[in-house]
């Protein structure tokens, strides 16, 4: 279960969209993020993880993009389903062959 979220969207993407506008800026760079979650009332913290996560994606930082991460998230829950099918199968063959090799009476 998914815990709920401690800041709205809309606050996430505003918070992130003027710390990106700020950092652009040379002479407003300094302390950027700290000085607009003290404006919006959100730890620098998250902020700051949400400007990063933003740079990722958007191409302007090294790392996984959120899409890949899910992508990969997804992909990884898929092999691990099929890992279990399969040792499920397996187990149900050598059951099986083991059947065919006792003698009839």
């Amino acid at each position: 279960m998914v815990a709920p979220r401690k800041y709205p969207d809309e606050l996430r993407e505003r918070a992130t969209r003027m710390a990106l506008d700020a950092r652009k800026d040379p002479e407003t760079r300094n302390n950027a993020v700290r000085r607009i979650a003290d404006q919006l009332g959100v730890h620098p913290e998250a902020l700051r993880t949400w400007v990063k996560r933003a740079e990722t994606d958007q191409g302007l930082r090294e790392g996984t993009t959120s899409q890949d991460a899910a992508r990969i998230a997804e992909l990884e829950r898929e092999v691990k389903e099929l890992r279990r099918a399969n040792a499920i199968l397996k187990s149900a063959a050598s059951f099986f062959a083991a059947e065919l090799d006792r003698p009839l009476r």
